[in-house]
């Protein structure tokens, strides 16, 4: 083999390890992959199309503000976590669900987390986080996305 196959050779496995590991921290630093996230545009738009197939939308932060979502309480208390699973005891496996909390910054909120990982290890394979990246104020509320009156 030659010295530039050899060099070909070798950056090609550098790249793919790097591609591997790369998936490996987005998985290790989150639940939840990057084509998991909703942008609330979407789902205020799939709110308001009458005869749309909507989602089942659960707060898993404070209070259930986004129109026709169920509350379950913050996501980070197991007491709420064990009524999100007895809410999607009877689902079925392939269920839209859109999880969302909005009490604060995405990056720092405490009820995400917890409540993803919850779908994950229940199995369910149609599942999105509502992407909130400041909180439900901004994000969602001041935008006039359908609220609960």
């Amino acid at each position: 083999m030659t010295q530039k196959r050899i060099i070909s050779s070798l950056l090609g496995i550098v790249i793919i390890l790097g591609l591997v590991m790369a998936q490996t921290a987005w998985n290790k630093a989150e639940p939840w992959r990057p084509d998991q996230l909703l942008e609330p545009a979407d789902l205020a738009e799939t709110i308001n199309t009458p005869g749309a197939a909507k989602p089942l939308i659960i707060s898993i932060g404070p209070a259930a503000t986004i129109k026709s979502s169920i509350g379950v309480g913050p996501g980070s208390e197991a007491d709420n976590l064990a009524k999100l699973e007895k809410l999607l005891s009877k689902e079925p496996k392939n269920r839209e669900i859109v999880i969302y909390c909005g009490c604060c910054p995405f990056k720092n909120c405490p009820n995400v987390r917890p409540a993803f990982t919850k779908l994950n290890e229940l199995g369910f394979k149609n599942h999105k986080l509502l992407n909130l990246a400041k909180n439900l104020k901004t994000d969602w509320l001041d935008k006039g996305y359908p609220a609960v009156e």
